[in-house]
């Protein structure tokens, strides 16, 4: 599935270079405006760099796996920003959650895992330390 957007992009890219070249190789000059040739070679690299940017940066934002809701939180692990004594903050996937912890006390920075939800708020447990052999 990557090909037809890979074709797509390039495709769309050298059109938009093409009209680039044709407004200051023909069009400025029918307005009196003469610009070099090396001012058309830099804005056409800063135009390719750009595609290539928001392609590498598009590809990106495609693969990540969505997330559907709540209920698939479960099971995701993170890390408290705040004590949980019993609610705070919790780092799960990048995004801040409203939290409540499942038992004792977390404290901030320690590991958490996401045990169920309650309305908006996930319910999380202490990972438990792993011992070192």
């Amino acid at each position: 599935m990557k090909t037809p957007r890979l074709i797509l992009a390039i495709f769309s890219t050298l059109i938009e270079e093409a009209a680039l070249a044709a407004i200051i190789l023909w069009g400025l000059p029918l307005l009196g405006i003469q610009l070099p040739l090396y001012v058309l070679v830099v804005l056409m690299a800063a135009l390719a760099a750009f595609a290539v940017v928001t392609y590498w940066l598009g590809s990106r934002a495609l693969k990540k796996k969505p997330v559907v809701g709540l209920p698939d939180m479960v099971g995701s692990r993170g890390k408290a920003v705040s004590d949980l004594a019993p609610e705070g903050t919790v780092m799960i996937k990048g995004e801040l959650w409203e939290s409540r912890a499942d038992g004792r006390r977390i404290n901030t920075g320690e590991k958490v895992t996401v045990v169920g939800q309650d309305g908006l708020k996930l319910i999380v447990r202490r990972e438990k330390a792993e011992k070192k052999t």
